[in-house]
């Protein structure tokens, strides 16, 4: 396979504040209104079909190539798109075969989490618009690299945390912001459930059909491994981000969303680990994080061994008031009163479609502001995430420092990023 030359690795300590420059592609662009958007979706496997098949759905756009190391999926996926849409899609293993194909206007990126953010940079330095799986990146330097990549070139990058765009979570912000709460000060997310144990295979060969090389990209390189490369990658330190990243980004996101957080916290503290399984997974299996912001904590917990439910569900957040208290899960709404008592709520499906569609708009209008998930706003959740997935890997309280993106804490900052493996680098963008 034919590596790109990108520029040499960065030490994570300077890459943090020094920049060079990259040539790229501008993305302001104009669709007249019955241009269709070109849609190339890369890693279409599992979550990334589902996604595809909503894009798919919209009239003015068009799934024109699919991109998967797996060449028995792509072939699958293309085929099932034929008979959906009566057009074949162009078939791509390198997905840099796409940056400078003019034809392409956005790319769709749903790869394991160790792909997410180069996806996204490459593509925004290529001039593409970007819907990108959570979370945004591996660490949170990638995140802040590629926030740098579509603010250089004014493109559209969406994180897929589609319940932003469900019609409940808005009817839930608006509620609280109303002041029927009164003054909102804590607000809890959590996940509860019982996970399955980790166990990985031997070390083998790559089978036929997959390109192993570019499945690694950017993670240290090491021998192949079924399990890993089959959905095991998520509980380990060099591919995933733990459940915290998979599923916890979601409930942090609109338990901050509605208690009107925006930016990023000042301290970070978790206390747990990996109590219940003992298996191949790194990443704890419980976690109780406290995110610290100016007059206001919002909190976290996870559970991946325990069956009881919170507030009668296994997944979702509670924000209190001081007149109330406001119960969200991933379609509804609750309001309390300070009896407890029901006066209002709402409910909606969890806003897939619709998130495209604010994509797909945005696309079009160009307008970065009316994103429901912009990249920035997608970045924070993830950075919520690595924050505490760093504070348990260090057993420290951290303070964070919003400018720099990094901690008071040399420890820390040892895992803000982490060296790329060679042909994959990380850019450094000015």
């Amino acid at each position: 396979m034919s590596r790109s030359t990108r520029r040499g690795f960065i030490q994570q300590s300077a890459a943090v504040g020094i920049g060079l420059s990259i040539v790229s592609s501008p993305g302001s662009r104009a669709f007249a209104a019955n241009d269709k958007i070109s849609v190339a979706c890369i890693g279409v496997r599992g979550r990334g079909n589902s996604v595809m098949q909503s894009f798919a759905a919209e009239p003015d756009c068009e799934v024109t190539h699919i991109c998967d190391v797996r060449e028995p999926i792509r072939r699958q996926r293309a085929a099932e798109m034929k008979q959906r849409t009566g057009r074949m899609p162009k078939l791509v293993n390198d997905y840099r075969t796409l940056l400078n194909d003019k034809s392409v206007d956005v790319f769709m990126v749903a790869t394991p989490d160790h792909w997410h953010a180069l996806l996204t940079i490459d593509g925004c330095l290529a001039g593409k618009d970007v819907y990108v799986e959570k979370p945004a990146s591996h660490n949170i330097l990638e995140g802040k690299v590629a926030v740098a990549a579509a603010r250089k070139n004014d493109c559209m990058v969406q994180m897929g945390t589609q319940i932003r765009s469900a019609s409940f979570l808005r009817e839930a912000v608006e509620y609280v912001k109303s002041g029927a709460m009164g003054k909102v000060i804590t607000g809890k997310a959590w996940e509860t459930n019982r996970n399955g144990a980790v166990h990985l295979a031997a070390d083998g060969e790559p089978p036929t059909g997959l390109d192993y090389e570019i499945w690694q990209g950017p993670a240290p390189e090491r021998p192949y491994n079924p399990s890993i490369v089959g959905s095991a990658w998520r509980w380990l330190f060099d591919y995933g981000t733990g459940d915290l990243g998979n599923d916890g980004v979601h409930r942090i996101d609109y338990c901050r969303h509605v208690m009107g957080l925006e930016g990023m916290p000042d301290a970070i503290c978790c206390s747990g680990g990996k109590f219940f399984f003992e298996d191949d997974q790194q990443w704890p299996d419980t976690m109780f994080i406290n995110y610290e912001y100016p007059g206001k904590v919002l909190q976290y917990e996870m559970r991946l061994w325990s069956k009881p439910k919170l507030f009668g569900a296994t997944e979702g957040a509670v924000v209190y008031g001081e007149n109330g208290s406001l119960l969200l899960t991933n379609t509804s709404w609750k309001a309390y009163d300070h009896a407890g008592k029901l006066v209002k709520q709402g409910s909606s499906d969890a806003g897939q479609q619709a998130h495209i569609r604010n994509f797909l708009d945005a696309v079009r209008s160009r307008k970065r502001e009316s994103l429901n998930q912009e990249i920035y706003s997608g970045h924070v959740s993830s950075v919520m995430c690595h924050a505490g997935n760093i504070s348990w890997r260090t057993g420290k309280k951290l303070r964070f420092d919003s400018k720099t993106e990094t901690f008071d804490d040399n420890e820390a900052n040892q895992f803000v990023g982490r060296e790329h493996r060679k042909g994959f680098e990380l850019p450094d963008i000015t």
